[in-house]
């Protein structure tokens, strides 16, 4: 069949033929190369990919043909996820504008967002938020949108992941409940007690990055390596995170793969795991009491250290 008379479920599986081929690795969005190519195909033909699109049977253009054409082949001979090439991603049901600045957005915890932090948190009493390590703005401007009493502060060390955490704050129009902060962790976070804190820091061990998928290596660095084991970062902000919390607050916080490493390192600590509906692990929450209960052994590992 000519290319002029492919319908759009066609060129769906034209596309999803040629990432499998080319050996791609899936994890920023979609796990499958079909699901990418439907992205992919659906963003070249200005289609909706909120699932309701169902014109499967439509002919593509030649324009729109050669739209596919042009990010099928820089997806596969870049190795950069397709959301650095469409520059959109979506998070929470949202559309969030993404450069090779700041990770591709991908966390569970948008599972949590959805659900208001429920059952762990009361959402009518999540006043004040803190979204540590925030990228995009993802995390912090789905907050915003989801729990609408919330007022959200959101940091990064990267200036260049907050001029695109800024534009995406304007895009959902949050810019009187997001507040955006340079930090390092909590170095210059202002003093505040929140009802929550939010974490999705760098987790992955400096020596793990040369292994890692050529998508992975695309990301920027500092939004990945966190020391020799992954957990510099998480380490820092489970010792200082309940100086910032409320009486009742809780850390929700993302490890990812390192989870192992993590609950190995503290095997005292009551990290509680979660599951989630949609895929993904390595999120744990704590409470406030039980983060000054982990306080000693957290002193007793930065001594083995």
């Amino acid at each position: 069949m000519a290319e002029s008379e492919l319908t759009v479920a066609e060129w769906i599986e034209r596309t999803a033929a040629q990432f499998e081929a080319a050996g791609l690795h899936f994890g920023h969005g979609t796990d499958n190369p079909r699901d990418e190519a439907a992205w992919l195909v659906l963003h070249a033909l200005a289609a909706p990919l909120d699932g309701s699109f169902l014109d499967w049977g439509r002919v593509v253009s030649a324009v729109e043909a050669e739209e596919v054409r042009r990010l099928a082949e820089a997806r596969c001979n870049s190795g950069q996820p397709l959301a650095y090439l469409t520059g959109t991603a979506h998070f929470a049901g949202l559309e969030f504008e993404v450069t090779p600045d700041v990770l591709v957005p991908r966390s569970p915890i948008a599972e949590l967002i959805l659900d208001e932090f429920r059952p762990w948190a009361d959402p009518d009493r999540l006043h004040r938020v803190l979204d540590l390590c925030t990228g995009s703005a993802c995390i912090a401007v789905a907050m915003a949108v989801q729990l609408p009493s919330a007022q959200v502060d959101a940091s990064d060390i990267s200036a260049a992941a907050l001029r695109v955490a800024a534009r995406n704050v304007e895009r959902h129009g949050v810019q009187e409940r997001v507040c955006l902060l340079q930090s390092d962790l909590f170095q210059s976070i202002p003093a505040c007690r929140y009802d929550l804190i939010v974490a999705n820091p760098p987790y992955v061990a400096q020596g793990d990055l040369p292994d890692l998928p050529r998508e992975y290596q695309a990301e920027p660095g500092l939004g990945l390596a966190s020391g020799a084991d992954g957990l510099e970062a998480v380490l820092e902000i489970l010792r200082t995170a309940p100086r910032f919390l409320a009486l009742d607050g809780i850390l929700v916080c993302e490890v990812g793969e390192s989870e192992e490493r993590l609950a190995a390192a503290l095997p005292r600590v009551p990290f509680t795991w979660l599951e989630f509906i949609h895929g993904g692990s390595g999120v744990f929450v704590l409470t406030r009491a039980e983060l000054e209960g982990a306080q000693s052994a957290l002193d007793a590992l930065a001594r083995e250290r």
